[in-house]
C-alpha cells in the first residue's frame, strides 16, 4: 500500500495511509487525505482559505478517478463548499455524468446535503487585495483587454509563480492493488471568473488506470489541458515505457505548447507495481510519499525537466563536459 502526494499533501498523507491500513479503499484514502488539505487555512491554493478570482469569489475545482473501473467525477467553479473532492466523488457515484460546474455543481452539493461555508478568510482576502493594488489589477475586469494585459504583465514579473497556482494531488494504491487519484484546487488566483484549469479535467490534471498506474498535475493548468499531460504519462507506460521514462516524455511534450503565460508544471505519478515518481520544471520542487511500513512520510526531490528543449540540451551538454573533466 502506498500514498503519493504533492508536497502540500503532507498535512493529510498520514490520515490517508491510516485509512488504507484500516482496510479502506484507495478512493477512501484519497478523499480523506485531500479533506485535510482543503481544510488547511495556511494553504491558500486549495479549499478553505483559497485565494479568490478577480472578483473576490473563491471558486473550487476537483476531480477523482477510480483506476479499477475507469470511472471519474469532477466539479468546477464551485462556491461555498469546503470539500469539492467529496462532491466530485458523489458525482461519480450518484449521477450518470462525470462533470458538473458552477450553479449545477452547487445545486447537486446541496441535494447531497454538504454543509455550506464561507471560504474567503480574512488572510486570503488581504493577500487578494494587496496583490490587486500592487499590480494595478483592481477594476480591470470591466474590460477584457485590460484584464489580459495586466494579468500577462503580472505573470511575467511574478517572483514566485508557484505561490498562487498550487493544487493538491493524491494517488493511492490499496491492499487489493486498486489505484485511485484525486486533485483539488482553488485555481489560479485572480483568475477570470469561471476559469477552469487542469485539476477538474480528467486526462489533463488527473488520470488513473489499474493496468498501468496514475498521474496528477499541478502548476500552469492550461498547459496540461492542451497537452493532456496526466493521461500522457499513462499512455507512455502502456506503450512499454518505465514510469521514469513516461514522466520525462510527458514533460517534454509540454515544450511544444506555445503559451505566453507558461509557468511551472509538476507531475506526481505511480506505476502499477506501486513505485512512485514525480517530475517538475522547477529545480527545487518536492513531493511526498508514504508506504504501509513507514512511520512518517518521505519528502523527495522531483526529477527536474527544463521548460524548453534548448535548456534540456544545454544541461545535458554541461553534464557531459563535467563527466569528461572528472574522468580526465
Amino acid at each position: 500500500m502506498i500514498v503519493v502526494a504533492s508536497r502540500n499533501g503532507n498535512v493529510g498523507i498520514r490520515q490517508a495511509m491510516a485509512v488504507l491500513k484500516a482496510g479502506g479503499s484507495a478512493l477512501d484514502a484519497i478523499e480523506e487525505g485531500i479533506h485535510h488539505v482543503e481544510s488547511n487555512p495556511a494553504d491558500h491554493s486549495v479549499g478553505y482559505s483559497g485565494l479568490p478570482n478577480l472578483l473576490g469569489e473563491v471558486e473550487l475545482d476537483a476531480s477523482i478517478m477510480d483506476g479499477r473501473r475507469l470511472a471519474s467525477g469532477a466539479v468546477g467553479s464551485v462556491r461555498g463548499y469546503e470539500h469539492p473532492i467529496s462532491i466530485a466523488r458523489k458525482v461519480m457515484e450518484e449521477l450518470p455524468h462525470c462533470f458538473l460546474v458552477g450553479t449545477g455543481a452547487e445545486r447537486f452539493a446541496a441535494e447531497m446535503e454538504f454543509p455550506k461555508k464561507d471560504l474567503l478568510t480574512p488572510e486570503a482576502r488581504r493577500i487578494w487585495l494587496d496583490t490587486l493594488n500592487r499590480n494595478a489589477l483592481g477594476g480591470v475586469y470591466r474590460e477584457r483587454t485590460d484584464y489580459l494585459d495586466k494579468i500577462r504583465e503580472w505573470v511575467k514579473k511574478s517572483a514566485d509563480p508557484e505561490k498562487y497556482t498550487g493544487t493538491t494531488n493524491f494517488i493511492a494504491m490499496d491492499a487489493r492493488g486498486d489505484i485511485a487519484c484525486g486533485v483539488s484546487t482553488s485555481g489560479w488566483a485572480w483568475k477570470y471568473p469561471g476559469r477552469l484549469g487542469d485539476s477538474p479535467v480528467i486526462g489533463a490534471g488527473n488520470y488513473a488506470d489499474n493496468r498501468y498506474g496514475a498521474a496528477a498535475c499541478t502548476g500552469r493548468g492550461e498547459m496540461a489541458v492542451n497537452a493532456g499531460t496526466a493521461r500522457s504519462v499513462i499512455l507512455y507506460m502502456k506503450m512499454g515505457m518505465s514510469l521514469e521514462e513516461a514522466g520525462l516524455e510527458a514533460m517534454k511534450d509540454l515544450w511544444a505548447v506555445q503559451d505566453p503565460y507558461a509557468g511551472s508544471m509538476n507531475i506526481v505519478a505511480l506505476d502499477r507495481f506501486g513505485e512512485p515518481a514525480a517530475f517538475s520544471n522547477q529545480k527545487t520542487a518536492l513531493y511526498v510519499y508514504m508506504t504501509e511500513d513507514m512511520d512518517e512520510p518521505v519528502e523527495k526531490a522531483r526529477t527536474y525537466v527544463p521548460m524548453t528543449r534548448q535548456e534540456w540540451e544545454k544541461e545535458r551538454s554541461e553534464r557531459a563536459e563535467g563527466s569528461e573533466r572528472t574522468a580526465g
